[in-house]
């Protein structure tokens, strides 16, 4: 008796599945590979179009900072210089950079690049911690820098 249940639900489900299949749209041929066309290459890209963008990369920004810094301790302000202005480019808008920027120039006795970096690191980030003490050493190298052109 189970034998014939079983065989009346597969008698049922076989014309049921062949009513499903021949519903079925017929498949279109494949088109030929010379029918498609060729995807063109992407020629789109920042540093095509726009040359002068700077690359970002922060991390590479970061481990500038940190020779950077090295390079101060050490002395060596004209490298340190360097590496803080790759850091500038590797990541625009980052403002510690700046601030080291200044000290450097600071250091080496050019007054006018000193405010201008300490400047640009207080318009980058104008609530910082060492804000009012920035601020100061701007007003000190602007008078500086006043009493020798006067």
């Amino acid at each position: 008796m189970p034998w014939i249940a079983l065989a009346a639900v597969l008698a049922g489900l076989c014309p049921a599945a062949e009513r499903v299949s021949a519903q079925d749209t017929p498949a279109s041929p494949t088109p030929k590979s010379s029918d498609t066309p060729k995807p063109k290459p992407n020629t789109d890209s920042a540093t095509h179009s726009a040359p002068d963008q700077p690359k970002w990369d922060p991390l590479r920004a970061e481990k500038d900072l940190d020779v950077g810094k090295y390079y101060m301790k050490k002395g060596d302000y004209d490298a340190a210089i360097d590496r803080f202005e790759d850091a500038v480019e590797a990541k625009p808008g980052y403002a510690v950079p700046f601030r080291f920027l200044g000290e450097c120039y600071e250091k080496k006795g050019k007054k006018k690049p000193a405010a201008k970096a300490y400047q640009r690191y207080l318009d980058l980030y104008p609530h910082a911690e060492d804000g009012d003490k920035i601020r100061k050493k701007i007003e000190k190298l602007n008078q500086e820098i006043d009493k020798e052109r006067g």
